[in-house]
């Protein structure tokens, strides 16, 4: 592992890649670029068959090499940010001293500077290797002169440590109280478990000692028993992540119970449905302002409609009564006959 520090004076850890793992990526790039180079100067050869002249011949030839051995890695670099192909199937990356992404200048320095100097033929090719290997970064001249250093970006995972309580622990480890433990310092405290066995012994009897005082501060009760920091930190951790993955499982079981239900409570959504109050009335009260136009008429009420009249009862028809002869006589009242 290396640091970069970015000019924002932030540090980066980053794997720095080495002379045999480039000198392999270097071998694959020059493979494709002689076949490149073949297939242009078979092309090249068939129109000199045709052009009989030999200066044009010997300088089409040597421009179409610079342009396969040089033009190849500048080209490359530049669209792709510092890679070429194989530099991408190896894992590579090439980037500048700070940790940005190259630009085309420093990827035609580097360029130039492989082909002129670190594997110049008249050189016999060693300028380069012999300064990877003395560098602590693995740079080659090329790099030094660019400010560009090359990481690998694939590299084996950190493994998670495995996390226990001890069986003694187990009531205490369910009584801490780990509302204080911030997301920050466990994920320290993780990668110093991963990294445990990687440390010198100073290193991690140091090391541990002190998270397990920060994390002891910040956790309550104190373990019954005296264990050490690597023990304590472990037990903490796992029971922590038992607890989150008992509210994730809890929380998984209430969605699928009911996915569309909707949410109540204080923090629930706004009913966009709902009447909405409007933002611009005046408030009302004996706190409201006074009105700028003078004490304002009742507001408008249209009136009531119109009450519909009730329909006009038809009169009902008169009976007449007859006596049993079936006459009356004149004037006299129908209901004299029953």
């Amino acid at each position: 592992m290396s640091q970069l520090v970015t000019g924002e004076a932030v540090v980066l850890q980053v794997r720095i890649a080495r002379m045999p793992t480039r000198a392999l990526a270097c071998a694959i790039d020059f493979v494709i670029q002689m076949i490149v180079l073949g297939t242009l100067l078979g092309f090249l050869l068939g129109f000199l068959i045709v052009e009989a002249s030999p200066a044009l011949g010997a300088a089409l030839a040597i421009i179409t090499v610079l342009l396969v051995l040089v033009g190849y890695k500048v080209v490359m670099e530049t669209l792709t940010r510092g890679k070429t192909l194989g530099k991408l199937i190896l894992g590579l990356k090439v980037v500048r001293d700070d940790g940005s992404s190259i630009r085309f200048r420093h990827a035609l320095v580097r360029g130039l500077l492989w082909l002129f100097v670190d594997f110049a033929p008249w050189f016999a090719a060693s300028p380069g290797i012999v300064a990877s290997l003395m560098n602590k970064q693995g740079k080659r001249i090329g790099d030094m002169v660019a400010g560009t250093v090359v990481i690998r970006e694939r590299h084996q995972p950190m493994a998670s440590p495995p996390l226990f309580v001890p069986g003694h622990l187990v009531m205490w480890a369910q009584s801490l109280e780990l509302s204080r433990l911030s997301d920050e310092l466990a994920n320290t405290c993780r990668e110093y478990l991963a990294r445990y066995m990687e440390l010198e012994v100073s290193a991690r009897v140091a090391i541990g000692d002190a998270l397990a005082y920060r994390v002891g501060q910040v956790t309550a009760p104190a373990p019954p028993v005296h264990i050490i920091a690597p023990a304590f930190l472990s037990a903490v951790l796992a029971e922590r992540r038992r607890r989150e993955l008992a509210r994730l499982a809890t929380a998984r079981a209430t969605y699928s119970t009911n996915p569309y239900a909707v949410p109540t409570g204080p923090f629930a959504a706004p009913n966009p449905q709902a009447a909405q109050p409007n933002p611009y009335a005046v408030p009302a009260g004996p706190f409201a302002p006074p009105s700028p136009y003078g004490a304002q008429p009742p507001p408008y009420a249209p009136p009531p409609p119109p009450q519909a009249r009730p329909a006009a009862q038809a009169p009902a028809p008169e009976t007449t009564k007859v006596n049993s002869q079936g006459w009356h006589a004149p004037g006299s009242e129908p209901d004299q006959w029953s």
